[in-house]
């Protein structure tokens, strides 16, 4: 089935931003006295920032600010980190511009929707995506795949003619659940890991993206 339009991952796909959550969870998950070495795990990686926080107050309940407001608290301190030292990932652009060719392109992230605008508007690339989606409007975040179901809807595109680029292994079990075609560019430490292998492509960055790979899956590319 050939392919119509591209569905992006944002933290840690465009954006060298896991990095920084981590930061922001060990400074604040600390401070509330969860095990600096548990909470630095990113074993919650790709999940909801909401489900992420009621994983860590499950297992070491704290006094004081509520799960919520410990939850806004991460997004205001994430928000800092990229506007002090984000930056984004080699082939990022070069990534939304070839697929963007080729079909419309839409941001779907388990990142709350005020942080995916304005980790896109620091650094420019609102513009270049048809639309945004974010597991904060869903039921269930990823691994369900209710986020990328939602973009293929906006976008009026079948799920099965959708490409997906994610990093996590969340992202990838959402997007395979969903029955999309999946570019995989996951962190080198996670590499190895067996769900990887689902993904009908992998790729150590996004500067791997081959043009003929994607000529040889999309409707538009064909004569």
């Amino acid at each position: 089935m050939p392919l119509d339009a591209t569905l992006f991952d944002m933290d840690g796909l465009l954006v060298d931003s896991e990095v920084l959550w981590h930061e922001a969870e060990v400074e604040i998950f600390g401070a509330l006295g969860v095990p600096l070495a548990e909470a630095s795990n990113r074993s919650t990686k790709g999940l909801y920032v909401d489900e992420v926080v009621d994983f860590w107050f499950g297992l070491y309940p704290w006094s004081g600010p509520t799960p919520a407001q410990v939850s806004q608290m991460l997004l205001e301190r994430v928000g800092e980190l990229v506007d002090e030292k984000g930056r984004l990932l080699p082939g990022a652009v070069r990534a939304i511009e070839l697929t963007a060719r080729r079909g419309p392109v839409a941001v779907a992230s388990s990142t709350p929707i005020a942080l995916i605008e304005r980790i896109l508007d620091h650094f420019g690339l609102t513009s270049r995506f048809v639309s945004l989606h974010s597991a904060q409007f869903e039921d269930f975040g990823k691994p369900h795949p209710a986020v990328f179901l939602s973009a293929a809807r906006a976008l009026g595109v079948a799920p099965d003619r959708c490409l997906v680029l994610e990093d996590s292994t969340a992202g990838v079990l959402a997007a395979k659940a969903a029955r999309m075609t999946v570019v995989a560019v996951p962190a080198p430490a996670d590499r190895e890991l067996a769900v990887f292998s689902i993904a009908d492509l992998v790729l150590a960055s996004l500067e791997d993206l081959e043009e003929a790979w994607l000529d040889e899956r999309f409707a538009s590319s064909r004569p």
